[in-house]
């Protein structure tokens, strides 16, 4: 790529803007410009502006630390500075989605790792080395917003990227059932143990909308474009678990697949690590290499000991043996607001720019 990209972070002074951040210091394409948050942040420092409440384990990036916050809502002020934006602001879904479709119309990309538009049916949910090829989408979006440049793509729910990379390859041998339990660490609640004392020692077995989303967004994942819009896939049907840990980052899945053609144990394993997708066959910054990794460790993968593998964008995987209900059962990690969040959203404006969809203005 020639050149570098001007890049805004809605939601700057959240835990997943933060992580954008620490991300985005030093990538080779993309230089932030503008910060945006809430309007109580706006116009203090950013510092000041998370002063108390910095979130990520090495310092705010001196680059930023200076910087005037605005407000996102200022669209025509932040746009006037910036290439495309990452949104992840802390708003209602009604007031993200029309925000987003907002800069979008102001012809300004928006790559966003909120929900709000995870179900809209020309929106591409992107894990780019999985269905990248849904950007096509975005023809048909932009005629609906009557945009020439601006769009959105959004990152899927974190609680699923460790699972979904993992059955991907193996699709060639029909998963027809799946059964995953997630075990979620606290920053995906935007939470640290400071702030969330009551997590010290203790589990919650329940996720308000983790669960739907866990059984519901990798059908978009798999499913085809159709008549100007993603169809989602109808198999494979799945039910999922999700359970809030004390962990500070990082989901682990237990999964359980039966498949249509079952294959051995060694075709599994010889899928996975064969696996690659666009952004390592293009050499993206943010790709990982290798994309998913096998420990035959049976203590392995461990949230503390793994969850930064390939930079916290690495899938790691464990355990896999024959089940007595379903075909056969592994573990799964991922980095939860690295790939899961901010990462996975970097990695997906990599992959929007190496194909044109993101330009310079």
């Amino acid at each position: 790529m020639a050149g570098t990209l001007r890049v805004g972070v809605l939601g700057a002074t959240g835990m997943v803007g933060q992580r954008f951040l620490a991300l985005l210091e030093n990538h080779p394409w993309f230089k932030v410009t503008t910060l945006a948050a809430s309007a109580n942040s706006a116009g203090k420092t950013y510092k000041d502006a998370v002063a108390g409440r910095w979130a990520m384990k090495t310092p705010i990036p001196p680059a930023f630390a200076d910087l005037t916050v605005l407000n996102a809502s200022a669209i025509a002020e932040v746009a006037e500075r910036v290439d495309f934006v990452f949104c992840a602001v802390d708003m209602p879904k009604d007031e993200t989605r029309k925000l987003e479709d907002d800069y979008a119309k102001r012809e300004i990309p928006v790559v966003s790792n909120n929900s709000a538009h995870r179900g809209t049916a020309d929106v591409p949910m992107m894990i780019p080395e999985i269905n990248g090829g849904h950007a096509a989408i975005i023809a048909d979006q932009r005629k609906r917003l009557g945009s020439k440049r601006g769009f959105v793509a959004v990152k899927p729910n974190c609680s699923l990227q460790s699972y979904v990379p993992a059955i991907d390859p193996l699709m060639a041998f029909g998963p027809q059932d799946i059964f995953v339990a997630t075990y979620q660490a606290i920053s995906g609640a935007g939470k640290t143990f400071a702030s969330w004392p009551e997590m010290v020692d203790n589990l919650i077995p329940f996720i308000k909308g983790e669960e739907q989303k866990s059984e519901e967004e990798p059908m978009k994942i798999w499913g085809k474009i159709e008549g100007g819009k993603i169809v989602p896939a109808k198999t494979p049907r799945i039910s999922a678990q999700c359970i809030r840990v004390p962990a500070s980052d990082g989901h682990m899945a237990a999964v359980f697949v039966r498949f249509a053609k079952k294959p051995t144990l060694e075709q599994i394993l010889d899928c996975w690590k064969k696996a690659e997708g666009k952004p390592q066959q293009l050499k993206l910054p943010s790709a990982p290499v290798p994309y998913l990794i096998y420990f035959t460790d049976d203590s392995r993968p461990q949230t503390k000991l793994d969850r930064d593998a390939g930079g916290g964008m690495a899938i790691t995987i464990g355990r896999l043996r024959p089940d007595t209900i379903y075909d056969y059962k592994f573990v799964c990690l991922s980095h939860n607001t690295v790939r899961g969040a901010a990462g996975g959203a970097v990695l997906t404006a990599e992959l929007l720019t190496a194909e044109g969809y993101i330009t310079a203005k």
